[in-house]
């Protein structure tokens, strides 16, 4: 096992201990989500997938508001990213609307 693969699974095990203390203590989970974000990654279907990719990133609140969106365009391992504000910013909130977490068909 390499070392980053090392670092990734002592990492992993550490999470999961305090996400396993927050759900015992309502404390211990106010003070977590406090402090957390989420970040929802759309890819967006492109004619050549392996030549290029692009899509929109959402950082959101636990509570689902968004605070910062951009779209990124990558081609041939160089990528730009626009941040989208105002009415761009209210269409997409609008399409994507409907979107919801859902862990009820998710794989063991």
């Amino acid at each position: 096992m390499s070392e980053i693969e090392e670092l990734t699974e002592k990492k992993y095990k550490s999470r999961i201990r305090k996400f396993k203390k927050a759900i015992k203590n309502d404390e211990e989970k106010s003070k977590f989500f406090i402090e957390l974000a989420a970040s929802v990654e759309i890819f967006l279907p492109t004619k050549n997938p392996e030549e290029e990719a692009d899509g929109i990133n959402f950082i959101t609140t636990p509570d689902g508001k968004v605070t910062f969106a951009e779209y990124y365009y990558e081609k041939e391992g160089e990528a730009h990213q626009i941040e989208i504000t105002g009415k761009d910013l209210d269409l997409l909130l609008e399409l994507f609307d409907g979107f919801k977490l859902q862990l009820d068909d998710v794989l063991e």
